[in-house]
C-alpha cells in the first residue's frame, strides 16, 4: 500500500488540467470544496495518484452536481454540506479507518457517479467472469435504469469525465428527458432522484416521457427498487449500485 506522500507528490499533476475543464464545461457544473483529510482518506484507499483525473477530483473537490444536476459525480465533500451530496468513501463503503484492511476493494468496481433517474457509473475492477460487469478492468461501465442492464463505455474514468465535461450528457441521455426537466432536477439535493410511472423501462413510459408521473425519492429507494425489479424480471442481479 502506497504513502500519501507518493499518490500527491507526483510530476504533471492533472488537476490544472482538470480544472480547466470544470471551469469552462459545455454544461452547467457546481463543485462542492473538498474535505482536505476526507480527500486524503479517498485517496489512500484507491490507491491512485492525483496524476489521474480521478486521483485529483476525490483529493481536490467534493464531488459535482453535472448538467443542472442530472449527473452527480463523487469526490470528497464534508460530511454536513449543505447540498447533501454524498462522498465516493461513503457511496462505494469504504472502512472507516484509511490505514485498516488495507487489502480492502470495492467487490465489482468503484461507484463514481450516479444519474437523477438511478443511473450508475462504475469504473469496472476486474476480469469480467469474476466481478459480474461487462468491459475490461479500468473501463466505465454503465447501469441503466430504461434496460435495467450493464454496459460497457469504453473508455476510462479521465476520457469520460472529460466527455461528460464537453456535453456528452445529451446525446447519451436523448430519449430519457421531457420538457422543463432542468426545473425538477437543478434543485434536487445529492442523495435524491425521480421515479417514474409508468416505470423507465416499460414501453408505456417511452410513449409519452412527458406524461409519467414523477415523484422525488431518495436514491437509497431508487436504487433499490431497480435492483428488486431487475431480479423480478428474471433479469440477472444487478449487483451493488451504490451507499447514497
Amino acid at each position: 500500500m502506497r504513502e500519501l506522500s507518493e499518490l500527491i507528490e507526483v510530476e504533471d499533476p492533472a488537476w490544472p488540467v482538470l480544472g480547466e475543464k470544470l471551469r469552462a464545461a459545455a454544461v452547467s457544473v457546481e463543485v462542492l470544496d473538498a474535505d482536505a483529510a476526507r480527500g486524503a482518506a479517498a485517496l489512500l484507499r484507491t490507491q491512485v495518484t492525483v496524476r489521474s483525473f480521478l486521483g485529483a477530483f476525490v483529493l481536490h473537490s467534493g464531488g459535482a452536481f453535472v448538467d443542472d444536476g442530472w449527473l452527480r459525480v463523487y469526490g470528497s465533500p464534508a460530511a454536513d454540506n449543505d447540498r447533501r451530496l454524498p462522498s465516493l468513501a461513503q457511496v462505494n463503503g469504504f472502512p472507516a479507518d484509511a490505514a485498516a484492511d488495507p487489502g480492502w476493494r470495492p467487490e465489482a468496481g468503484l461507484v463514481v457517479a450516479h444519474d437523477v433517474l438511478g443511473g450508475v457509473f462504475v469504473l469496472q475492477g476486474g476480469p469480467g467472469d469474476r466481478v459480474g460487469l461487462p468491459g475490461q478492468p479500468g473501463e466505465m461501465v454503465y447501469f441503466a435504469p430504461d434496460s435495467l442492464s450493464w454496459e460497457a463505455l469504453g473508455a476510462g474514468y479521465g476520457a469520460w469525465l472529460s466527455w461528460v465535461l464537453s456535453g456528452g450528457t445529451e446525446e447519451f441521455y436523448e430519449g430519457l428527458r421531457w420538457p422543463g426537466w432542468q426545473d425538477e432536477v437543478r434543485r434536487l439535493d445529492g442523495d435524491r432522484g425521480l421515479t417514474l410511472y409508468p416505470p423507465l423501462w416499460s414501453a408505456e413510459a417511452h410513449q409519452d416521457l412527458a406524461a409519467t408521473s414523477r415523484r422525488v425519492v431518495t436514491m437509497t429507494e431508487l436504487l433499490d427498487f431497480a435492483r428488486e425489479t431487475s431480479v423480478g424480471l428474471d433479469e440477472s442481479d444487478p449487483g451493488f449500485l451504490g451507499n447514497v
